[in-house]
C-alpha cells in the first residue's frame, strides 16, 4: 500500500471574530479518501456561535478544550436538546442531526471541538460537507423569496429580510447582552460521555489508561456506526503493537504530549516511522500493526474506529496471540531453540496493553 501515512495538521476553512473551522483534506492526507473518513476542528472564541447546520456524515465529536453549550435537534424531534459540554466530552451525532455550538461570552479560553466521522455516504470521500441553515451561505439563500415565503407563511418582503439579515457565514460572535438557552441536565443523558471521568476500561500503573466508547456507554454510537476511545500513556511507556481484527480503520488525533509511532504493513514493511505531538492526525490502514512510545511528557490520543464495537488483537503482552499459541508452533515459527522459546514466553506475563519503562 503506497499511500502516504504522514500525520498532518488541519488547514483553516473559514472563520472570523467568533472563531474558526479547520479541516483535514484528503489532498493533504490521502488516507482520508481511502478510508472515507472526515476530520475537522471547530474553535470558538468567547461569545462565538457556530450557526445551526447539518452534515452529510455521521460523526463523533470530542471536546478538546474549554466548556460551552451544544444544541442538538435529532431527526423528527419537536424540541432541541441543550447540552452543556466540557473538555473530555464525547458526543455521537447521527445522520440528519442539526447542531449549534456556543462558547460563553465570559469564557477564559476557546471552546475547541474535534469531529471525526464516516464520509462513505457523503458528497466527498474523506471530507465533510456541512449545510448551513442561516447566514450568507445558508440553504434558504438559494430559494426564491416566493418559495421561502410560502414555506414559512411570510410575506415575500419579510421572507427576503429574514433570509438576508445574517451576513456572516458559519460562525458569528454574539453581541453584548445576547443570550442563548441554558444547558439542561436531562438533555445530557444519553447524549454525551465524559472520557476523563468515565470508568476506565484499562488502567495499568505507570503504563496507561483507556476509556472506550461503545454501544453500552453511549448508545447513539450504534447509529453513528463508529467506535472511539481515549488513550493516555505515561512517560516513556509503550502501547503494545496491535491491529484491528474486524477490518476497521483507526483514525488517531494526538490530544497532547508527544512520542514516536511505527506502523508496519504487508510483507513486514515499516510504512510509517514518525514523531507526533498535539494537533496531529493520522490513519492506520486495515489490519496494519501500530505501536507508540511516549516521550517524557506522556502521550494522549483520541481515536475513532470504523465499527461501533471494535476488537483489537495485540502482538505483545499477557493477552497477546503469542501466549495462546502452543510452544511447539512458536518454536518452529521462529526457528528457535526450546530455551529461547521459554525465555520469550516467560516475559510480559503481567503486562497487558501498556508497558511501563524498565
Amino acid at each position: 500500500m503506497a499511500v502516504d501515512l504522514t500525520p498532518k495538521q488541519p488547514m483553516k476553512a473559514y472563520g472570523g471574530e467568533g472563531g474558526a473551522y479547520y479541516e483535514w483534506s484528503p489532498a493533504d492526507l490521502p488516507m482520508l479518501g481511502v478510508a472515507s473518513i472526515g476530520a475537522a476542528k471547530l474553535s470558538l472564541a468567547a461569545g462565538g456561535l457556530s450557526l445551526p447546520s447539518y452534515s452529510d456524515s455521521a460523526k463523533v465529536a470530542y471536546v478538546l478544550q474549554g466548556k460551552g453549550t451544544c444544541g442538538i435537534v435529532l431527526p423528527e424531534a419537536t424540541k432541541e436538546k441543550v447540552v452543556g459540554v466540557k473538555e473530555g466530552d464525547a458526543l455521537a451525532l447521527p445522520f440528519g442531526v442539526v447542531t449549534w455550538w456556543h462558547n460563553a461570552p465570559d469564557a477564559s479560553t476557546e471552546l475547541i471541538v474535534l469531529f471525526l466521522g464516516d464520509t462513505s455516504k457523503g458528497h466527498k470521500a474523506g471530507q465533510f460537507t456541512n449545510f448551513q441553515l442561516t447566514g450568507a451561505n445558508g440553504i434558504f439563500t438559494g430559494f426564491s423569496t416566493e418559495f421561502v415565503g410560502r414555506a414559512w407563511d411570510l410575506a415575500q418582503e419579510d421572507a427576503a429580510k429574514l433570509v438576508s439579515s445574517q451576513p456572516a457565514s458559519g460562525i458569528v460572535k454574539l453581541g453584548a447582552g445576547q443570550k442563548l438557552p441554558a444547558p439542561c441536565a436531562e438533555d445530557r443523558v444519553g447524549m454525551a460521555l465524559n472520557c476523563l471521568e468515565a470508568p476506565l476500561d484499562v488502567d495499568i500503573k505507570n503504563g496507561g489508561r483507556v476509556v472506550v466508547l461503545n454501544t453500552l456507554n453511549l448508545p447513539l454510537v450504534k447509529e453513528v456506526g463508529l467506535g472511539a476511545d481515549l488513550v493516555r500513556i505515561d512517560a516513556h511507556s509503550m502501547c503494545s503493537p496491535g491491529f484491528s481484527c474486524d477490518s476497521a480503520y483507526q483514525v488517531t488525533y494526538i490530544v497532547r504530549g508527544s512520542g514516536r509511532v511505527q506502523v508496519v504493513g504487508t510483507d513486514g514493511k515499516r510504512v510509517l516511522e514518525t514523531h507526533v505531538e498535539g494537533g496531529y492526525l493520522f490513519i492506520v490502514p486495515r489490519f496494519f500493526v501500530v505501536s507508540k512510545i511516549a516521550d517524557a511528557s506522556g502521550l494522549e490520543w483520541f481515536s475513532i474506529i470504523t465499527t461501533p464495537n471494535p476488537i483489537f488483537s495485540h502482538l505483545a503482552g499477557r493477552t497477546s496471540v503469542w501466549k495462546a499459541i502452543s510452544p511447539e508452533v512458536l518454536e518452529a515459527s521462529f526457528n528457535t531453540t526450546p530455551e529461547m522459546e521459554k525465555l520469550f514466553r516467560s516475559k510480559r506475563l503481567d503486562s497487558e496493553i501498556f508497558f511501563a519503562p524498565n
